[in-house]
């Protein structure tokens, strides 16, 4: 690998373009700038470039000095829709968008990690896989249609994602988790069809706003007696519509509500479960009802040994006291998840708390306030490196 002093000397190239990539973040699948400042940054690579169809991704294959097996390396690229109140010198120069959750950092490292896998010997292929629409268009997805997974003529042996925090964990700690490590996030739009009539004689109208009721109250029982507590599942209802005014009973009443599940099995279920429970509670009332099941994201599950080969990998880097295993998964969702569940890998997270804040008490991901610090591209650049080196010299 090249030394840890080689990844000081990107350290100046990869703020400049982490901060030039915040100043003017880009939403969703379309990432017409983004992808041009990544093109730029990895000009005069020895790399064999792939431009996405259906969205704004780069793909781009190293070959080694001699054949043998592929790594996959991923960042994302999007920003969020939120007005940036952190403060910085380069802060967002559009309003409504912001890197509020470090994906500008994820991209600044996966060319830091291209410069110096340039430099390195090693047999078989690295795939950098620059991924537009993490936050919520699943562009990890597209990309595998697209090919992504077969770039470099063979799928992954492993595939590493990095994923950067403003807080949780110490600057320059990292932390991951065998076997799930994030969970699966779906929606669920529900709408309760019911008949009008006017308050004072209820009995003459179908009202949907108790039977919605019911079921919001009764999906809680569901998710805690249904579900074992170490394999639990989560249901929020966040948003609940219905009627106008005090007197008039409404025709139907609408909510939507997040499904968080943290096993293959426990998500399969709940999916399954929460149709029949809403429409065995509209039947009782009389009532029909429509279920919309909106499929987010999966599980994120690490293989255990890529999970602990990374664990060594930051140990023999930067010292086993900068690494951390998690005790539970978190309760967020990644599209990383898709490329997990086609190939062996990891993901992990690094701590980008700047060093004035306490990690405890920080604006977290996605808060418009929210801040990370420079000072772990390198850190994060050169654990990608390393993990490829390693992983190709052992298969």
């Amino acid at each position: 690998m090249p030394s840890l002093r080689a990844t000081a000397d990107l350290q100046d190239d990869l703020v400049r373009l982490r901060r030039d990539l915040h100043s003017e973040p880009e939403l969703g699948l379309e990432l017409p700038r983004t992808q041009e400042k990544v093109l730029a940054a990895l000009d005069g690579l020895p790399l064999e470039i792939g431009l996405g169809r259906s969205l704004s991704s780069v793909t781009a294959v190293l070959r080694g000095s001699s054949p043998g097996p592929a790594v996959l390396l991923r960042a994302d690229m999007d920003a969020l829709p939120l007005t940036e109140r952190s403060g910085v010198d380069y802060a967002s120069r559009i309003d409504d968008r912001m890197h509020a959750c470090g994906h500008d950092l994820h991209t600044a490292m996966l060319v830091g990690a291209a410069r110096l896998l340039a430099e390195a010997e090693f047999a078989g292929s690295v795939v950098f896989m620059f991924q537009p629409g993490e936050e919520g268009s699943a562009g990890a997805r597209h990309m595998i249609a697209e090919g992504v997974l077969d770039a470099a003529g063979t799928r992954p042996v492993a595939a590493y994602g990095l994923h950067v925090t403003s807080s949780l964990l110490p600057g320059g700690w990292f932390m991951t988790r065998r076997g799930p490590l994030m969970a699966a996030a779906d929606e669920l739009h529900v709408t309760v069809h019911g008949a009008g009539g006017h308050g004072s004689q209820p009995h003459l109208a179908k009202d949907p706003i108790p039977a919605a009721c019911e079921m919001v109250t009764a999906l809680q029982t569901f998710a805690t007696r249904r579900f074992d507590p170490f394999d639990p599942v989560v249901i929020t209802v966040g948003s609940f519509h219905a009627g106008s005014k005090a007197n008039i009973i409404p025709a139907e009443a609408r909510f939507d509500l997040t499904i968080r599940s943290f096993s293959r099995e426990a998500h399969a279920r709940v999916v399954e479960g929460t149709g029949e429970l809403l429409r065995g509670i509209a039947a009782a009332h009389g009532l029909d009802v429509e279920v919309h099941h909106e499929m987010g994201y999966p599980v994120t599950v690490n293989t255990a040994a890529e999970a602990e080969a990374a664990a060594a990998t930051i140990g023999d880097l930067y010292g086993p006291e900068r690494f951390v295993w998690a005790p539970n998964p978190l309760t967020a969702a990644e599209d990383f998840s898709f490329v997990l569940d086609e190939v062996p890998g990891a993901f992990v997270f690094l701590g980008a708390c700047p060093p004035d804040r306490d990690p405890a008490t920080a604006p977290f991901n996605h808060a418009a306030d929210a801040v990370f610090d420079d000072g772990v591209l390198v850190d994060g650049a050169a654990l990608l490196t390393e993990l490829a080196l390693r992983r190709l010299a052992s298969a």
